[in-house]
């Protein structure tokens, strides 16, 4: 190739890469929002939770009862229908938990850390919870996972969300 046919070969090619790159932009944000994924972030760094979704009265009454164990990148996501007070206990729980409690936002307003298994005492998240996930006992801590961090996943309404999945909603 000479001179003046190089450069539009190399522009052309240029543009077109531009052009791929840029349309699986969208695709990549919207691949880290899924159902069967949690992510967390705050001055702490960011996390990602396989979890198991319980969006109703029955998967919500049985959550992570009977279980002897979880992988430490795993989780339960309790999503409730309107904000509420929420307070769980351990009954029947084999393994130590913490619980996040997070707003309609997103945002985390409360942890109980460390619940021991088989306790029946209240733990309280407080009032407008809208979503729980119960993550492996100790880890955040361990992680940094603080009130104030951020939750980002599809139940989260766009509008509302802190971290939205929606790459167009500006945060």
């Amino acid at each position: 190739m000479q001179g003046a046919a190089k450069v539009r070969f190399q522009s052309i090619t240029l543009a077109s890469l531009c052009l791929l790159l840029t349309s699986l932009v969208p695709a990549a944000a919207t691949e880290t929002c899924r159902e069967d994924r949690v992510e967390l972030r705050g001055p702490w760094g960011a996390a990602r939770f396989r979890v198991e979704v319980a969006d109703d009265a029955t998967e919500r009454a049985q959550g992570l009862m009977f279980r002897e164990q979880m992988s430490s990148g795993a989780g339960m996501l309790f999503i409730y229908e309107r904000p509420q007070i929420a307070n769980f206990w351990m009954r029947n729980t084999l393994i130590p938990l913490d619980m996040i409690f997070m707003d309609p936002t997103g945002k985390v307003t409360a942890i109980q850390r460390m619940a021991k298994p088989k306790d029946e005492t209240p733990l309280s998240g407080g009032a407008n919870v809208l979503y729980v996930l119960e993550i492996n006992g100790g880890l955040a801590e361990r992680m940094g996972i603080d009130i104030g961090s951020q939750m980002r996943h599809p139940a989260v309404a766009p509008d509302l969300a802190v971290w939205s999945c929606d790459p167009a909603v500006a945060e």
